[in-house]
């Protein structure tokens, strides 16, 4: 008669164990960057002038469905950012007397950003940390793209999901 399984167990000895993830899979420095978000999202960046209105930036928020605008100058060298979040503080503070405002007024002037090859992880982070949910992208030439928080959420969940369905051809197959 054949032996139930069991499962191996702290005592258990002789096969290596393998696991799809692990603290070190995911925080290891090396698993993802930002260039692999970058690669699957495109480049495209969306920017405005300072000297625009706020209405002008909310159309363009509007139109292109997104939640935040890089601000550039003429030659397109960063100058700041404005997220739905900025806008919607300044109506509260503002009402009726917003959307004339000019982009330079309500704009966030300290924008990390981080470089392609830098890993995900440390992106989360930092946005985590400072409560803020879209980072510009940039490499020696200026400006290549931005990553949201939800995009690299949503790398890491394709990712699992990866891992799982193969984890299942494994057992499976």
């Amino acid at each position: 008669m054949p032996s139930s399984y069991q499962a191996p167990n702290r005592k258990s000895e002789g096969k290596t164990k393998t696991m799809s993830q692990s603290t070190d899979t995911n925080t290891s420095s090396d698993v993802a960057t930002v260039q692999k978000v970058l690669d699957q999202k495109g480049g495209s960046v969306f920017s405005i002038r300072p000297q625009d209105t706020l209405g002008d930036a909310v159309k363009v928020l509007k139109e292109r469905g997104i939640g935040a605008l890089l601000v550039t100058d003429a030659n397109g060298a960063l100058q700041g950012i404005l997220s739905e979040r900025d806008i919607v503080r300044k109506l509260a503070e503002t009402p009726g007397q917003t959307l004339p405002q000019q982009v330079s007024d309500v704009m966030t002037t300290k924008v990390q950003t981080c470089t392609p090859d830098e890993p995900m992880v440390s992106v989360l982070r930092r946005m985590t940390e400072g409560r803020f949910r879209h980072m510009p992208i940039a490499d020696e030439s200026g400006l290549i793209g931005m990553v949201t928080i939800g995009d690299l959420v949503n790398y890491r969940l394709t990712e699992l999901e990866h891992e799982a369905l193969q984890l299942k051809q494994l057992i499976v197959g």
